[in-house]
């Protein structure tokens, strides 16, 4: 259920700016360029993306851990 306030009250969250990004960037990017651009290293993105790596990072180094000391986990 949504919180209601004053009409007059400001939103408590930072809205979206809204000045064009497209002015700043060279119009003739590949779509692999404005994809990372737009996805990977946006800053409203970043904390996920980080978030995402660091999972994949600990799934890694888990599977690599387990085929380098395995057979130490199983008793003798």
């Amino acid at each position: 259920m949504a919180r209601r306030s004053a009409p007059s009250a400001q939103p408590s969250y930072l809205t979206h700016s809204h000045h064009d990004h497209k002015s700043l960037h060279d119009s003739n990017e590949s779509a692999f360029s404005k994809f990372l651009r737009t996805e990977v290293f946006a800053p409203e993105k970043l904390p996920g993306n980080i978030s995402i790596a660091s999972a994949v990072g600990v799934f890694v180094g888990g599977i690599i851990a387990i085929r380098t000391w395995g057979d130490l986990m199983v008793p003798a």
